[in-house]
């Protein structure tokens, strides 16, 4: 249970509200918010370092809006990736402080006070293309607690750009690199430093990249140390990873 939860369930108990079979009940339950249509897992930050979060796409405007009123009223920081500008409208008439990142597609209300790590997450993209996959994970790693240094437009096709950069990508504790076309840019960064990379393919390309899958394999394939690689487009996963890295 949140802190929250279980201070108004003493609360209840302390006035006598509810009995004492009443509060083992809970206290022994699953940590599940039912609302029917979505089960809001409570307990989630508590048990991994990551809370539950909502994949706004294919939900209606008004479940993302009833499950982030929910979330916010249980206490639980809200992000909301892949949502639309609507989404936030209705979202914001029910929490006033949400904030919206429209290039990331996400939705974030910090319902706690989450310190930043000292160590810091560097988030590469090789184009300007790739900046809404780049952006999703630099607005999750930043909603998870963590500093976040970018370098953008630093991909293969001008390799100095990327050179320019490298003090700051050989600083960081852990490297998201995000790539679309071919990929190569993960095993390039992965044969220049020493930290953990989480290859992000992004479904930017020609026909021939076929939506993301030639970057994908690509980055499956690097011959580069230390390079790990996420699904297509998913920005929010990688910067999951990286969190968890970055805080050990």
């Amino acid at each position: 249970m949140e802190k929250n939860d279980i201070i108004m369930l003493l609360e209840q108990f302390k006035n006598g509200s509810i009995d004492q079979e009443e509060v083992i009940k809970k206290l022994t339950s699953e940590h599940v918010d039912d609302l029917g249509f979505a089960m809001i897992d409570t307990s989630r930050f508590r048990r991994t370092g990551v809370p539950e979060v909502i994949y706004a796409s294919e939900k209606t405007v008004e479940q993302v809006t009833e499950i982030a009123e929910r979330m916010m009223q249980r206490g639980i920081p809200i992000l909301a990736t892949r949502a639309t500008q609507e989404m936030y409208e209705s979202v914001k008439k029910k929490i006033p402080g949400a904030v919206y990142h429209p290039l990331a597609k996400t939705i974030v209300y910090q319902t706690i006070d989450m310190p930043k790590t000292e160590s810091y997450i560097a988030v590469v993209s090789a184009g300007t293309s790739d900046l809404p996959v780049a952006e999703e994970a630099v607005v999750t790693a930043e909603f998870l607690g963590n500093k976040v240094e970018r370098v953008y437009d630093a991909g293969v096709a001008g390799i100095h750009r990327l050179f320019s950069k490298i003090d700051i990508i050989r600083g960081a504790k852990v490297v998201i690199v995000v790539a679309g076309m071919e990929g190569a840019l993960a095993s390039v960064v992965g044969g220049l430093i020493d930290k953990p990379i989480i290859g992000v393919p992004t479904s930017i390309g020609y026909g021939a990249s076929f939506q993301g899958l030639s970057a994908l394999l690509s980055m499956l394939n690097s011959c580069a140390s230390g390079v790990s690689v996420v699904n297509i487009n998913n920005g929010f996963g990688a910067a999951c990873q990286a969190s968890l890295i970055n805080k050990l």
